[in-house]
């Protein structure tokens, strides 16, 4: 149930990305400011506006009811997790109401990091014309100064748990915190716990760079893109000898030390938000 849970995000998160893009298309009619932009396209649109958000609701609530048909006939019933890395609430599928729920969270988790990471690319700030597709999704927050886009995770993240945690305590999903003390302390481990997820485009990026230095594989904005942005992940390493003749180590270095980080980092977290004072 946990693939076809991932399958429908990724489905419903395509969605989202075709309809963010479909914002700026050049074509369409209710953006004329510019030459191409009084052009009209040869048939008729496929879509309107508010069509794939519809799409998208309707997936979300039909998923649920699937769920709730097929979790809560299974024995033990099914359980359906939210994985914010250092706690994971557990929504039973014996209610349709707690389905539909999961439903809603469990996107909006994936939504929540595909912007993560593209904060991540938008702090690294690559070349064009990679870079416009991360300001055609993330918008104005794109152009917020690099120093508040580094703090964003962190505090969206602790502001969701904050309110999340009023819901799930008053459902039974997740153990109320018993102050409001509790309540933020759990706030602010979660939302540190949001950096967590830097630590797989960052060891895609750093591996494709590693690859693209021994394989030619032309002179693609991609690779243009791959080598900058692992560049400048790579500065912190640039005074420390990790070349030996033509072998460069310093991607394998900095991928490791990622995973490592993230790891030490997850654990404590985890020990940590474990330990909160009651």
């Amino acid at each position: 149930m946990a693939s076809v849970d991932f399958i429908l995000n990724l489905a419903a998160l395509l969605l989202w990305i075709n309809w963010r893009a479909a914002q700026f298309d050049p074509l369409n009619k209710r953006r004329p400011a510019t030459l191409i932009g009084t052009l009209r396209p040869a048939g008729p649109t496929s879509t309107r506006h508010w069509q794939l958000p519809a799409v998208i609701g309707g997936l979300l609530l039909l998923r649920a009811l699937f769920y709730w048909q097929i979790g809560s006939a299974s024995n033990p019933v099914w359980a359906g997790k939210l994985d914010l890395s250092v706690t994971v609430p557990a929504f039973l599928s014996s209610s349709f109401g707690r389905m539909f729920l999961f439903s809603i969270f469990s996107f909006g988790v994936t939504l929540g990091i595909f912007y993560l990471w593209l904060l991540l690319f938008s702090i690294l700030a690559g070349p064009e014309p990679l870079q416009r597709l991360v300001r055609m999704q993330l918008g104005a927050l794109d152009r917020w100064p690099r120093g508040v886009k580094i703090i964003v995770p962190f505090a969206a993240t602790a502001l969701f748990w904050w309110l999340a945690s009023w819901l799930f305590g008053w459902l039974q999903i997740d153990p109320p915190p018993v102050s409001a003390a509790h309540r933020i302390e759990q706030s602010l481990v979660i939302g540190l716990g949001s950096y967590l997820v830097w630590k797989f485009p960052i060891g895609a990026l750093l591996a494709l760079h590693l690859l693209n230095s021994y394989i030619y594989f032309g002179r693609h904005p991609f690779w243009n893109y791959v080598n900058t942005t692992a560049q400048t992940l790579l500065t912190p390493l640039q005074k420390i000898p990790l070349r030996a003749g033509r072998v460069d180590f310093a991607p394998v270095v900095g991928t490791a030390l990622t995973f490592l980080l993230a790891e030490f980092a997850e654990r404590g977290l985890v020990l940590l938000y474990a330990k909160l004072p009651l």
